[in-house]
């Protein structure tokens, strides 16, 4: 049980998908001006990456090692990755509209995020057991989304900021995420 905490907390603060990583910064900054988009997005990549982790790590050690198929470990990965998009896509049309609407473009590019692939990734490269599998893609999803509401927190500070005209907007919000980021760094002396 101890090696699935120390797992959680890798994941979640220590190696960060996001913050330590650097997968997934397109959504990071797209949907971070609001707590709200940022909320449902967090939400949508915790489902996405627990059951694409969970669904890949099946599809990879059961279908692609034991044919010898391993070459088409990122093939497979996307259609499992899509396809889980599409159904959240779905969902959210039918049950929550305004977050579907406040996602826009940013729901769909959960296919190509590269934290979901990474995360997916990481669970094979690190030939993490079923249970550590999940552990991990949870924990990853939950650090994406802890760093994902923090950024946006922030960010809605900063528009009540006088910022300088050459630093608002993206500029501000890249400056942000390096200090966010390097506030992340430091717990890599936890373990």
């Amino acid at each position: 049980m101890g090696d699935y905490i120390v797992l959680a907390v890798s994941c979640i603060l220590i190696n960060n998908i996001l913050l330590a990583q650097y997968l997934g910064n397109c959504p990071f900054l797209g949907t971070s001006k609001k707590m709200e988009t940022a909320v449902g997005m967090s939400m949508a990549v915790v489902f996405v990456l627990v059951m694409a982790g969970v669904i890949t790590w099946i599809v990879d050690t059961y279908v692609l090692a034991q044919f010898g198929l391993e070459y088409l470990r990122t093939i497979s990965f996307i259609l499992v990755i899509a396809s889980l998009v599409q159904f959240v896509e779905m969902f959210l049309k039918k049950s929550i509209p305004a977050l579907y609407a406040g996602l826009g473009i940013f729901l769909p590019l959960i296919t190509t995020n590269c934290a979901v692939m990474g995360a997916c990734l990481i669970n094979i490269n690190e030939e993490y057991t079923f249970v550590q599998a999940l552990v991990s893609s949870f924990s990853y999803a939950v650090g994406f989304g802890l760093a994902l509401i923090l950024f946006a927190g922030v960010r809605e500070r900063i528009i009540l900021a006088r910022v300088p005209k050459p630093l608002q907007d993206t500029s501000i919000g890249l400056v942000t995420a390096g200090i966010l980021s390097l506030t992340f760094f430091a717990f890599k002396g936890m373990v």
